[in-house]
C-alpha cells in the first residue's frame, strides 16, 4: 500500500485526507500553520459526520482520525509515494511546495496537484522528472464528490496515470481524464460563467437568488453560479480568475469589481457565512 502524503491543511487538504483515511490509508498533511493544524482534526471529524448522515460512508470518524498525521516539518513526512498537493491557487506558494515535495518524496513518487487553473505542465517544471507530475482536479466538498477532472500534462507518464486514476478507484471516485491547459474543462468555463454573473448582479439585471434560479430551474443545473462561487469560496475565485488571466491573457478573465470588493469586505462565501448569499447553515469555519 503506497504511503501517501497531503500538502496544505485547508478546505481541500483536509476533504482529500478524509478521503485517503476513510479508504483504509495512512496519510500524513503538511501544514505550517498551527492553527489550521489545530482545526484540521475537527474539520475532518465534521466532515466524516456529514458524509454519514448522508450514507455516503460508513466510516467511523475516530479511526478516521487515527489515520491522519499532521505535521509542519518536511523530514516526518515519511517519504511519501504518492503526494497530493492542495496550496492555495498562488504560483509562487505552489512552486515553493513542489520543490520541497520533489525533495522530501520517495522516488519515483507521483506528484499530484489539486489545482483547478495552473497548467500542470507548467507545475512540472519545478519537479527533477516531469513525467510524475498530474493534475487531480477533486471538486469541493472533496468526500461527498464522485468525479475528479485528471488533468495530464504533456509530459505526464502513462504509469503516472495508471497510479492516479487506481488511487482515485480506490477512493470510489471517477477520474474524467482531460488534456492540458489554463483551467482544463471545468474552471475554463465555471470562471467566465461566475464573473459574469456576478456582472449580472453588479449590473442590477437580477438580484443572487433570480441569477442563480435561471440556472436551476431553466436548465436544470443543481446549484446555480453564485452559489456555487459561495460554496467554492470567492477568494478562491478571484485567486483562481487571476491564474487565467495570466496564463491566457484574456481579458474575460479579469475579476469584476463585485467580486473584488466582496472579498476585501470579507465577505467570502460560505466558509465566513455571507458571499453572495447568506449561508443558511450561518458560519461555517474557515
Amino acid at each position: 500500500m503506497e504511503n501517501y502524503a497531503v500538502l496544505g491543511g485547508g478546505t481541500m487538504g483536509c476533504g482529500v485526507a478524509q478521503c485517503l483515511a476513510a479508504a483504509g490509508h495512512a496519510v500524513a498533511v503538511f501544514e505550517p500553520s498551527a492553527a489550521a493544524r489545530e482545526a484540521g482534526p475537527r474539520r475532518v471529524r465534521d466532515g466524516v459526520r456529514l458524509a454519514r448522515v448522508l450514507r455516503r460512508t460508513d466510516a467511523d470518524p475516530d479511526e478516521v482520525l487515527g489515520r491522519i498525521r499532521w505535521t509542519d516539518r518536511w523530514d516526518l513526512l515519511g517519504s511519501p509515494a504518492f503526494v497530493v498537493e492542495c496550496v492555495p491557487e498562488r504560483l509562487p506558494l505552489k512552486e515553493q511546495v513542489l520543490r520541497a515535495a520533489d525533495e522530501h518524496s520517495a522516488p519515483g513518487a507521483v506528484l499530484a496537484s489539486c489545482t483547478s487553473a495552473i497548467p500542470i505542465d507548467h507545475l512540472a517544471r519545478w519537479i527533477g522528472d516531469p513525467g510524475r507530475m498530474i493534475g487531480t482536479h477533486f471538486m469541493n466538498p472533496a468526500p461527498l464528490k464522485d468525479t475528479v477532472e485528471v488533468a495530464c500534462g504533456p509530459r505526464t507518464s502513462p504509469d503516472t496515470l495508471r497510479r492516479a486514476t487506481e488511487m482515485l478507484g480506490r477512493l470510489g471516485k471517477e477520474a474524467i481524464v482531460v488534456g492540458d491547459g489554463p483551467g482544463f474543462v471545468s474552471n475554463r468555463v465555471l470562471m467566465l460563467t461566475i464573473n459574469e454573473a456576478a456582472a449580472v448582479l453588479a449590473q442590477g439585471t437580477a438580484d443572487a437568488a433570480t441569477v442563480d434560479a435561471v440556472f436551476e430551474r431553466c436548465f436544470g443545473h443543481r446549484m446555480g453560479p453564485l452559489r456555487t462561487a459561495d460554496l467554492i469560496g470567492l477568494d478562491t475565485i478571484v485567486d483562481t480568475l487571476a491564474v487565467l488571466l495570466e496564463f491566457t491573457g484574456d481579458p474575460r478573465f479579469r475579476p469584476t469589481p463585485l467580486l473584488a470588493e466582496l472579498v476585501s469586505a470579507g465577505r467570502l462565501g460560505e466558509k465566513t457565512g455571507h458571499g453572495f448569499h447568506v449561508s443558511v447553515r450561518g458560519r461555517v469555519p474557515s
